[in-house]
């Protein structure tokens, strides 16, 4: 990527900020470096995403045409299997050619466990910068029924906070920004919302900030790429609202360049309904698609930008885009948090860790089994 100014516009000030990219500003060399092959992948490294996992999920993404009922039925059965409660029992009930390309070979894939190789990531990380990415739901904190009560522990965050004092440390989440920075309550971090399309660096207190600051100035950077479909994500929140108002345990949460539609709380009978409702108001909307985390579907602009591309942003933003001495860790625990394995992977840098109680079809290198086990404190205690 070259060095290029861009105008971002503030949408709370009105004001139009440079969003500033600093590539060459390392004092590094350009050149690449593999780095170890993390146990039990073999020479390929990480596990890679199957094709088919990928066209399943394209077909979720209905923007408009036809399928009716065949359509909502595979949304059915994608939400069902993407259900932790309904994964053996999903399994069990299908035959091997029914089963979803993931289904099929969640069984075979069982990834090392970070804590218990440990010693082998700090050996991989000696003598390079280490800029931890870091999930919130699910990773920093419990997956719990109602999304507006998913409170981080003062454990966690004071874990992150002694993070954040030896490294760059960033909080990559589809929540909406301001929102996710309300549960963290942490200053000195770098934080990406709504999947990446709503980038923030710190305001203070990180030894880093002078690296993502506009024109070395005092204004954080901010990145907002997906700015011009604010109007059309809020016509969407209201309509979504509406529709799913009489589905119980149905909540839409507007996360300001996406709209997440969460059916934890809703009876699996019920689950149809809210399909239904997300299929009505999307097929209106060819610029937007669909995508599904743990018990939620999101909806969001087309563009190409995702976590994976907030993690090569930030990376550049602080001038290590083309260092042989930087170490990349992303710790994540849902589906779009693939985006930002498989740059990692395709880095040869760093490593994703995921967070899942169960094997899954990762680009991830090492796995966590639980939230609580991902408090850091245990893997980064030496720092």
């Amino acid at each position: 990527m070259t060095n290029q100014n861009v105008v971002v516009p503030d949408t709370k000030s009105g004001i139009n900020l440079p969003m500033v990219r600093l590539s060459g500003s390392s004092i590094f060399p350009a050149t690449a470096q593999k780095p170890p092959t993390a146990p039990g992948t073999g020479g390929g490294g990480c596990i890679s995403l199957s094709t088919k996992k990928k066209l399943l999920l394209e077909n979720l993404e209905i923007n408009g045409g036809g399928g009716g009922g065949a359509r909502i039925n595979s949304w059915i059965d994608s939400m069902r299997a993407s259900s932790p409660t309904h994964m053996k029992s999903s399994s069990q009930s299908l035959s091997e050619d029914q089963q979803l390309p993931w289904q099929q070979q969640q069984q075979q894939i069982t990834l090392p466990s970070a804590m218990d190789n440990f010693d082998q990531i700090m050996e991989a990380s000696r003598g390079k910068q280490i800029v931890m990415f870091l999930d919130y739901d699910g990773t920093l904190s419990p997956i719990v029924d109602d999304p507006d009560r998913a409170f981080m522990s003062k454990k966690m965050r004071t874990t992150v906070r002694r993070l954040a004092r030896c490294f760059p440390t960033a909080i990559v989440s589809g929540r909406c920004r301001d929102k996710v920075y309300k549960f963290v309550r942490l200053a000195e971090l770098y934080y990406a919302g709504s999947h990446g399309m709503d980038i923030k660096g710190p305001e203070k207190g990180s030894k880093y900030t002078k690296f993502f600051l506009i024109n070395q100035g005092t204004e954080p950077v901010i990145c907002q790429p997906a700015s011009e479909f604010l109007p059309m994500i809020d016509e969407v929140f209201k309509e979504l609202v509406a529709k799913t108002k009489l589905t119980p345990g149905a909540k839409v949460e507007n996360n300001k360049f996406c709209v997440s539609v969460h059916f934890r709380c809703v009876e699996e009978k019920k689950w149809s309904e809210v399909a239904e409702a997300v299929k009505s108001v999307l097929k209106k909307y060819p610029k937007l698609r669909l995508s599904q985390g743990r018990k939620v579907l999101e909806i969001r602009p087309t563009i190409k930008w995702d976590k994976g591309k907030a993690l090569e942003f930030l990376l550049e933003s602080l001038g290590f885009a083309n260092c042989t001495d930087v170490f990349p860790v992303y710790i994540g625990d849902d589906r779009t948090d693939e985006d930002a394995f498989k740059v990692l992977k395709e880095r040869e840098q760093g490593f994703g860790i995921l967070v899942s109680k169960v094997p899954k079809e990762t680009n991830a290198s090492y796995s966590l089994q639980e939230p609580t086990q991902a408090s850091l404190q245990n893997i980064f205690h030496n720092y």
